[in-house]
C-alpha cells in the first residue's frame, strides 16, 4: 500500500528535513583555513616552531612541506597550489614574480643563511681546530653536501670550496643529498665522514646534541639570501599575509635568530 500525503504535509516535511540539516551544519565548526606552504630544507626545525606557534595564536592551520628550493620552483611552474613560496635562493621567486605566478608586492628576502662544516660527536676528525683544510685528511672517504644543480645551500658549499682551492681536489669524495636536510642525514647516520650543512640545521636541538661544527666563513660564497612570495594562484591570501607578519614580528624574528639566521633590512 502506497501512503499519500497531502501538499501541506509534503511541505512539513520537507520543511522538517531542511531545519535538521541546518542544525547539524551549524553544529559542525568550520575548519580553519589552510595555509599551503612550500619551504626551504633550511627552515625545517626553525619553521616548525613558528608554525606551532602560529597556529595556536591564529588558530588557522598550516600545512608545510619541505625540500630544496630548485625543485619547488619546478613544482609551482607546473601549477603547484601553494600559498606561500620560502626558498632559499632570492632569485627564484623574483622569477616567478617575473613571469605573473608571485605578488609582486609580497616579495621580500626574509634571511640570510649561513653554512657550517659538521662531523658527529663521536668523530675524531678535529673540523674545529682545522676548518675546511681538514677535507684533505686521508680518513675522509665522503664529504656531504647538497646538489648545487637546484639546492642553493649546495651551491654555497661548491662556492666555498673553490675560494679555498680544495674544489679540484675533494670533488671526487663529494656525495650529494636532495636538499640540506638529506645531506646532514647522510652525515648523521654515518653515511658520510663530514658534510657542508646550514648552520640552521646544526643549531636545531637533535643535531646541536649529536655533532659539531665549524662556521666557514660569509666572505668564502656568495650571501645566501633567502626570499619569500606570496602565489597568485594561492587560495588563501589572507592567511597567508597573517603568516608573513607573524614572521617578521619580533616574536617570528627572535626564532629565526635562534636558528642563525641573519635578519635583512625587509624590503
Amino acid at each position: 500500500m502506497r501512503m499519500r500525503l497531502d501538499r501541506g504535509a509534503t511541505f512539513s516535511f520537507r520543511l522538517s528535513i531542511y531545519v535538521v540539516i541546518f542544525v547539524v551544519m551549524a553544529a559542525i565548526p568550520a575548519s580553519a583555513a589552510e595555509v599551503i606552504i612550500a619551504a626551504a630544507s633550511d627552515l625545517n626545525f626553525a619553521f616548525k616552531e613558528l608554525v606551532s606557534v602560529f597556529e595556536q595564536k591564529t588558530g588557522d592551520q598550516v600545512k608545510l612541506s619541505l625540500g630544496s628550493s630548485g625543485n619547488f620552483y619546478s613544482q609551482i611552474q607546473n601549477g603547484a597550489p601553494y600559498d606561500l613560496y620560502f626558498s632559499a635562493d632570492f632569485r627564484y621567486p623574483q622569477q616567478l614574480v617575473e613571469n605573473g605566478q608571485g605578488v609582486a608586492d609580497s616579495l621580500y628576502a626574509y634571511a640570510i643563511g649561513r653554512i657550517v662544516l659538521w662531523v658527529p660527536a663521536r668523530s675524531p676528525i678535529p673540523v674545529e681546530q682545522k676548518g675546511l683544510e681538514v677535507l684533505l685528511d686521508g680518513s675522509i672517504n665522503k664529504i656531504a653536501i647538497a646538489n648545487p644543480k637546484h639546492a642553493p645551500y649546495g651551491r654555497a658549499a661548491v662556492a666555498a670550496l673553490e675560494k679555498a682551492g680544495l674544489y679540484e681536489r675533494v670533488k671526487d669524495r663529494l656525495v650529494y643529498g636532495e636538499n640540506i636536510s638529506q645531506a646532514a642525514q647522510f652525515v648523521e647516520s654515518g653515511a658520510a665522514d663530514i658534510g657542508i650543512i646550514a648552520l640552521s640545521l646544526a643549531l636545531a636541538p637533535p643535531m646541536k646534541a649529536a655533532g659539531r661544527y665549524w662556521e666557514i666563513p660569509s666572505d668564502m660564497h656568495p650571501p645566501i639570501e633567502q626570499g619569500v612570495v606570496m602565489l597568485s594562484g594561492g587560495k588563501n591570501r589572507d592567511k597567508a599575509k597573517a603568516f608573513l607578519s607573524f614572521l617578521q614580528s619580533a616574536e617570528g624574528q627572535a626564532v629565526m635568530t635562534r636558528y642563525g639566521f641573519i635578519a635583512p633590512v625587509f624590503r
